[in-house]
């Protein structure tokens, strides 16, 4: 299937992407193929391991480049759960990639192997795909970084202080002669990854029985009207699950990741807007530089393999209750943009959800973004996340507050939360409470006390329903004494971890 670069292949039924410097031509894949079944099966690269199918473990990451203002930008993804249609027009880079032409390793490997941080063996290559995305990224890595970077990565043998002392030490290398960082910022490499683009006649898109990836918001509205029963496709993170663990037969594929409109982050006066392709690895520095109390959600939502994939607007679709960010949204009172063919039309996030997996969306109506109003003054927000495990695990209540007062009077409130019903919302009696007694000790009890009356949680094998009702209560209580401190929200360890220069 390999084709030397230049080589026919510009029918719009061809998937065509960058993999060791040659363009991979596959001519209509199946739509539902994973990255890592193709790897194994088809191109024979057996170093991408499955372990959980699901992104929790990071045995299958591999590293995706793709153009950038600044030339070629690599992140590692999840491959068991990316789905190989979307490669179209990018470069994949796998653990066999790296070997330099002598047959020596790579220093992220060599590194490896001199701090004896490998044992069985199973989960390296994916350490070492980590790994290699932050050595692309930087020189000099501090122990946060590492920390970072491997927080989707499982290891059931060695232990992790030899995996990080490898990871700060593989830097200290000469630079190898293929996949250094000026290597995989070359202009030759940008050239051929441009060229790839170029190539499909007339800039088709990549379409054909079964999958559609437009290039324009109106050819993708066109698609959705032709193809109602079609599932939208963004990062693939909640759709992967249901290919590799409800083992559906999906409908047609509609990618909207290759319209630009989609990509786009625009920091108006009024507000954010976050695009619907736009992924949370991008979204969330762009929410901090407006929000930073924010920040303690952003540190602990899922893993850098996740975040490189999956998409702001993906989870608020998704509508998830332990959706952790579409509590902050609903609190900061953000608006989505939905659009079914020429139509375009704004609805309040909160106003979204009708019921669980039930939202307000019509029939080939699509979520093009999101839109954040600018912070007012006098405005609190804190954001809190509570869950077993600090990084990569579902909360048990998350929960996002932004009041607006007067000294200790309240002129509005929205307390937001998620795990606590059938969908993310705000908590209205707590809210009226609030108001009604003022942003006091007394006010924050009568707001706490009333959120028996807005939530009836259920019990499951994260928590209990009186142990979800006490945590939100006492979420309040910390937002509360947090504040009067000077600080409307507290980061937590972690986040202080990561953020170690």
């Amino acid at each position: 299937m390999s084709l030397p670069v230049g080589a026919d292949g510009s029918s719009a039924q061809t998937l065509r992407f960058v993999m060791d410097g040659r363009i991979v031509s596959v001519d209509r894949p199946p739509p539902t193929m994973t990255v890592l079944d193709y790897l194994r099966e088809v191109a024979g690269r057996r170093g991408t391991k499955e372990g959980c199918a699901e992104g929790d473990c990071g045995a299958c990451t591999v590293v995706l480049g793709e153009r950038s203002d600044r030339g070629v930008r690599y992140r590692a993804v999840n491959s068991c759960i990316r789905l190989l249609p979307t490669l179209d027009g990018k470069e994949l880079v796998t653990v066999e990639s790296l070997q330099q032409p002598s047959g020596a390793l790579h220093p992220v490997q060599q590194s490896m192997i001199d701090h004896h941080a490998s044992q069985c063996g199973f989960c390296t290559p994916g350490f070492v795909m980590s790994l290699f995305a932050l050595y692309l990224e930087r020189s000099r890595a501090a122990r946060g970084h590492v920390l970072e970077a491997l927080a989707g990565n499982l290891c059931r043998c060695t232990g992790y202080r030899p995996i990080i002392d490898a990871g700060m030490s593989q830097g200290d290398y000469p630079e190898p002669e293929r996949w250094s960082r000026t290597d995989a910022r070359s202009a030759e490499r940008l050239d051929t990854l441009m060229r790839l683009a170029r190539e499909r006649a007339d800039g088709a898109s990549l379409h054909y029985p079964g999958y559609h990836a437009p290039r324009t918001l109106d050819e993708l509205s066109a698609a959705l009207l032709a193809q109602p029963d079609a599932v939208v496709l963004a990062g693939g993170t909640d759709v992967g699950l249901w290919v590799t663990k409800q083992l559906r037969e999906l409908p047609a594929l509609v990618f909207l990741g290759d319209v630009p409109e989609l990509s786009v982050i625009e920091d108006r006066p009024e507000e954010l807007w976050i695009g619907a392709a736009v992924t949370l690895t991008d979204a969330w520095p762009a929410l901090l530089r407006r929000f930073p109390e924010l920040e303690e959600q952003a540190a602990r939502f899922a893993s850098p393999p996740i975040r490189n994939s999956a998409t702001l607007c993906g989870n608020l679709a998704n509508g998830s209750p332990i959706g952790d960010s579409i509590p902050a949204l609903i609190a900061l009172g953000a608006h989505i943009e939905l659009r079914r063919g020429g139509a375009v039309r704004r609805l309040p996030l909160e106003e979204f959800y009708l019921g669980y997996q039930h939202k307000a969306l019509s029939e080939s109506e699509l979520m093009t973004g999101v839109a954040i109003p600018a912070a007012t003054e006098g405005r609190l927000i804190g954001s809190f996340k509570v869950s077993k495990r600090i990084d990569q695990d579902i909360s048990c209540v998350c929960a996002t507050f932004c009041v607006c007062r007067d000294g200790a009077r309240v002129r509005s409130a929205r307390l937001a939360y998620g795990g606590m019903a059938a969908t993310p919302c705000r908590a209205r009696h707590a809210e009226h409470a609030l108001i009604e007694h003022g942003f006091t000790a007394a006010g924050i009890e009568a707001a706490g006390a009333a959120l028996a009356a807005d939530f009836t949680p259920l019990s499951d094998l994260r928590a209990s329903s009186g142990y979800r009702l006490k945590v939100a209560g006492n979420l309040l209580r910390r937002f509360f004494l947090q504040s009067q401190d000077g600080r409307a929200a507290l980061r937590t360890d972690d986040a202080l971890r990561r953020a170690a220069p």
